[in-house]
């Protein structure tokens, strides 16, 4: 299963601003992201910051997509099949592209709570201490539906990283679209999650424009 393996904080210096892929070290001072001030990696890339260059359109797009496979954790290949298959959906293309990320298994981990990032919740998944519905899944990129039951397998509770974790669990703090039940360490995805319940770091029209031309 083909991933990003390299360093993720020149990822979020590249884009020029906090994707928050490492959870929460993202919120501490030894965030690289801070004690690098934000400027692009590289031999040169403090130089870069202070360029004043103005973007191409195809750049916007560019940097657009490049944002939206890195927040979710995606490669070209799986975006581009993602593209496709929200552009057969009714509606807004933009809408159902990012709707279709969002009900990746990993992201719907991540959004319960149960994980601190995209990341981590994809490395839970892939080591099969998730069900769906009662059938253990391994696959982070499987499209959770509504009324699909997401819950921590038995054996899997007995951990010490899933004893802490009920402790920290709160039923409130989750998406409008999704439930939480912290003690059955399990949640239920109620319905799609509409636009502007969705990441605001993403424009996705730009991403659409990419992928049109």
């Amino acid at each position: 299963m083909a991933r990003y393996t390299g360093p993720v904080c020149k990822l979020c210096r590249r884009e020029g601003e906090k994707l928050f892929l490492k959870g929460t070290r993202c919120f501490s001072p030894k965030c690289p992201f801070e004690r690098k001030r934000g400027y692009p990696p590289g031999e040169h890339g403090w130089v870069a910051r202070f360029r004043r260059r103005r973007q191409s359109d195809y750049a916007r797009q560019l940097r657009e997509k490049q944002k939206a496979k890195r927040i979710y954790g995606v490669l070209e290949r799986q975006m581009r099949r993602f593209y496709g298959m929200a552009e057969q959906l009714p509606g807004v293309t933009g809408d159902n592209l990012l709707t279709l990320l969002e009900r990746r298994l990993d992201n719907v981990v991540y959004r319960l709570g149960f994980a601190d990032s995209r990341a981590q919740a994809r490395q839970l998944v892939t080591h099969g201490h998730f069900s769906v519905n009662g059938r253990r899944l391994k696959v982070p990129s499987y499209l959770v539906r509504p009324e699909d039951e997401i819950s921590v397998r038995e054996a899997s509770r007995r951990r010490t990283y899933f004893k802490n974790l009920a402790e920290d669990l709160d039923d409130g703090a989750v998406p409008d679209w999704l439930s939480l039940d912290s003690r059955a360490m399990s949640g239920r995805m109620l319905r799609e999650p509409a636009r502007d319940e969705l990441d605001s770091l993403l424009t996705e029209q730009l991403i659409v424009e990419y992928y049109s031309r």
